[in-house]
């Protein structure tokens, strides 16, 4: 009989990544969701493929399905909308411009050497070549230099790089190409763009039938990721940090009714897609706080998770001593209805940050080692007929390529032994309400935080993010003086509340700051500053000249358009 519970939640998530400045037609600024799909989000469904024993929580943010989708579209209609795309579609002979050259060589070397681009010697040739050159991107002659052979090549390899460890062992095309190195025709790349296509347009219908005949249960989060504690008061970060500096703007204008609106949007999108609400959200960044558990709860959703440090705070504000709170799920006072778990974050971190170091074998034996160690440490529940539970929460995508062969054999080593393992249980959260009464370990509240610290200073605090916080609560101002006039059009208003929830997602807050790599930061502040350009001609109004000025820059000290931009060493 087994001891233990184990639920893992693995979160897939990208932020929009559209210009949606095109009517009906966004190009795709960054190409991080297609990539993550056919090497991450395949791989994963794939392993779960592979161990039908095994029982997991999918997460899927409702932006990143929806651009999923809009990539298979894409490939239905041959009409590339993304940059990357449309390059490795060009037939030779075309003429490749010199910005397409500069975006071929600034984007195929995006990816980590040691495991995606070391193995394969024809690809390292590739860069020996480009790096010889100096730097090239900046240098017309050389860019000229590389022949069109080059170029086309990179592109090829780049997404051979990218693509699933699972589908190079399944797919004869991909097999064939890696064999062949170099010197990829048209049919070539026109073959490799099929299979890009093919597989966009299985994710969905993977995870569907993964959830149909029960192996996973399928969650999902406010629609667009946003930071809905901070939405509800701009100085809910100061709970864990209180002399962190807060923005400028006392508050985010109707913050309760956006994040109300998040929830909704994402339960009726998660529905429409996948055949039946989710039981739960895992929120974005785990961020979570009083109210915006009491919002959950009032819009029907079962349970809620965050990060082990956020359930620290609350007990030791509360005064509470619980041992090894987190192996327990909890309610809370002001939430009836509402479970929360939280995340063993020695465990989660290990597999995101540690065993990609380690040989997969040992890594899988002994993360099954210390969950089996839990059970014997764990608080007793056995007079109330609950066995102690372990939650591992983390990113489906972003852990992967730390790992050689993007995981694959850490997954067939940690998923065989747990099958086998008649101590442990994996399971899902859904399957555990359905099981055990409610929590009888209750919170009289939660402290505002999140799984990064449990606190909010990730996304609050830093000049450039309270910067970045002050521009959304404008924007939000100039919204609702031209939704109370009511001159748009119900096209016009759809298009604004879809812009409005893109500027409100959580991550352009997350990489503004000097410890992120320069060029990461430089390319989210254009994006994130275009987004809410965006949102003003949305509404039918002239963005402020304050747009044109990177959000590192404003924050500085310096007068804007002047100053240094701020950069991570």
């Amino acid at each position: 009989m087994h001891k233990i519970d184990l639920v893992f939640l693995w979160h897939m998530h990208q932020p929009d990544y559209r210009d949606h400045s095109r009517p009906g037609a966004p190009e795709f600024v960054l190409p991080w969701v297609y990539l993550h799909a056919i090497k991450d989000y395949t791989d994963m469904a794939a392993h779960l493929e592979r161990h039908p024993q095994v029982r997991a929580v999918i997460n899927f943010v409702p932006v990143l399905a929806e651009q999923i989708e809009d990539y298979a579209g894409q490939f239905d209609s041959g009409v590339f909308r993304d940059p990357l795309l449309r390059l490795l579609a060009t037939s030779e002979g075309g003429v490749l411009a010199t910005e397409d050259k500069r975006l071929l060589l600034d984007a195929c070397f995006r990816a980590n050497h040691a495991t995606m681009l070391e193995p394969f010697p024809d690809y390292q040739r590739l860069h020996a070549l480009f790096t010889s050159l100096g730097s090239p991107t900046d240098n017309e002659p050389a860019l000229d230099y590389l022949s069109e052979s080059y170029y086309f090549d990179l592109v090829t390899w780049y997404h051979l790089a990218w693509s699933g460890e699972s589908e190079r062992r399944a797919e004869p095309l991909l097999q064939a190409l890696i064999a062949k190195g170099q010197g990829f025709t048209t049919e070539d790349r026109h073959a490799l763009l099929a299979w890009i296509g093919r597989t966009l347009r299985n994710i969905i219908p993977r995870y569907k039938a993964l959830a149909k005949r029960g192996q996973i249960e399928l969650s999902c989060t406010p629609q667009t990721h946003p930071l809905s504690p901070l939405l509800l008061d701009l100085r809910a970060g100061q709970e864990t940090v209180p002399l962190a500096p807060a923005p400028s703007a006392p508050e985010y204008p109707g913050g309760a009714e956006r994040v109300r609106r998040h929830i909704v949007a994402a339960l009726d999108s998660h529905t429409k897609r996948f055949g039946v609400p989710p039981t739960g959200m895992w929120p974005a960044e785990g961020a979570v706080s009083t109210e915006f558990a009491r919002q959950m709860a009032a819009e029907g959703v079962r349970w809620i998770a965050s990060g082990e440090g956020v359930l620290h705070n609350s007990l030791n504000k509360a005064q509470m001593q619980v041992a090894h709170p987190a192996w327990q799920p909890w309610k809370l006072d002001r939430a009836p209805g509402l479970t929360l778990f939280f995340r063993d974050e020695h465990l989660s971190d290990l597999i995101g940050f540690e065993y990609g170091k380690w040989h997969s074998g040992e890594a899988a034996h002994h993360f099954v080692e210390q969950v089996a160690n839990t059970a014997n440490i764990a608080p007793g529940a056995e007079h109330e007929g609950q066995k102690p539970m372990v939650a591992v929460i983390l990113d489906g995508e972003n852990a992967w390529e730390h790992y050689p062969y993007n995981g694959w054999y850490f997954f067939e080593e940690l998923y065989t032994l747990l099958a086998a393992n008649e101590g442990i249980r994996t399971t899902t959260f859904a399957t555990l309400l359905s099981e055990r009464p409610a929590p009888s370990a209750t919170l009289p509240a939660l402290t505002a935080g999140s799984w990064v610290y449990g606190t909010l200073s990730t996304w609050v605090g830093d000049a450039a993010k309270n910067r970045a916080w002050d521009l959304l609560a404008a924007a939000k101002v100039a919204y609702d003086q031209v939704m109370q006039a009511r001159t748009l059009s119900t096209a016009q208003v759809n298009a604004v509340e879809n812009q409005l929830a893109i500027c409100e997602s959580s991550d352009w807050f997350w990489w503004f700051g000097d410890y992120n790599p320069g060029p990461s930061v430089d390319s989210f502040d254009r994006l994130y500053r275009r987004n809410l350009a965006n949102l003003y001609q949305c509404l039918q109004l002239d963005p402020p000249a304050i747009l044109d000025t990177p959000i590192s820059i404003g924050s500085s000290g310096q007068a804007e358009g002047g100053g240094t931009m701020r950069r991570a060493s």
